[in-house]
């Protein structure tokens, strides 16, 4: 298949790279735009009151990649508008995989991961976006080692990138194009070869008092938190299937909303 894929951790991130390696291994052709600089939680944001810049870039995925100065929904709307050759039909939109859960409504809509795969869903493609989950203290050594994940955290991330690579194909062929639909897949921590996918949907989770008080100088700081968890027992969610070491498949249908 032909996948466009982008990111919201920004082109450098080693978690995009191992899912472009992991979808070149299975064979498919890929074209990958993604953000300068980490673009997280800044959900279907576009740069409205500035131009964006696109070029060209070689980071040994052995495809045609592009860096943009803005949103991962800039780079895909603009990499399908103008980068993209014009009779070339891609499959679908991935992005990923994210440094951390994209798991419960609170996170869905803040997401610059689903921000992006929702970008190629409203250009009418099937959209799958893909995340890692991490505790906290795993969290914090990789950003105080420069986003260079240890051995036991490549190993783990190798294999969400292959189980990726295998639900990518799957999840584009069963989504009609125009259908308004991305797949939400988050992958636990552990993750492994034989680790199961279950069916979800979003847990419903409140996030109040993510900024810090005012500081000396007036500024608030944004304080990460999970959330506290309302949800009922049933349906299974997708923050309950990764607390249970399975892959949460989520099918965020947007043309649910309102009706």
């Amino acid at each position: 298949m032909r996948f466009l894929v982008t990111n919201d951790d920004g082109i450098e991130s080693v978690f995009l790279h191992e899912l472009v390696h992991a979808l070149r291994v299975a064979g498919h052709d890929l074209y990958v735009v993604a953000p300068k600089r980490e673009q997280s939680w800044v959900g279907a944001a576009k740069s409205r009151n500035r131009p964006v810049h696109a070029t060209t870039a070689d980071r040994g995925f052995g495809c045609p990649t592009w860096v943009v100065d803005g949103t991962p929904s800039d780079g895909i709307n603009i990499a399908v508008g103008h980068l993209l050759p014009r009779t070339l039909e891609i499959d679908a939109v991935i992005s990923g995989i994210n440094i951390g859960l994209n798991a419960s409504l609170g996170f869905i809509i803040a997401s610059g991961t689903i921000a992006g795969a929702w970008e190629g869903a409203l250009h009418g493609l099937p959209a799958i976006a893909f995340s890692q989950d991490l505790t906290h203290e795993v969290y914090e050594n990789l950003k105080a080692s420069a986003d260079v994940p240890d051995d036991a955290l490549h190993a783990i991330l190798k294999s969400s990138a292959q189980h990726a690579a295998r639900l990518a194909p799957e999840l584009a062929a069963a989504t009609l194009p125009r259908s308004f639909i991305v797949h939400n897949v988050n992958f636990p921590f552990p993750c492994h070869a034989h680790t199961a996918v279950r069916r979800t949907v979003p847990a419903r989770v409140v996030v109040p008092g993510l900024f810090s008080p005012a500081a000396d100088d007036g500024t608030h700081r944004l304080i990460f938190r999970l959330g506290d968890d309302l949800s009922p027992p049933e349906p299974l969610t997708d923050r309950a299937a990764l607390t249970a070491g399975h892959i949460s498949h989520t099918v965020l249908d947007y043309k649910k909303i309102g009706q």
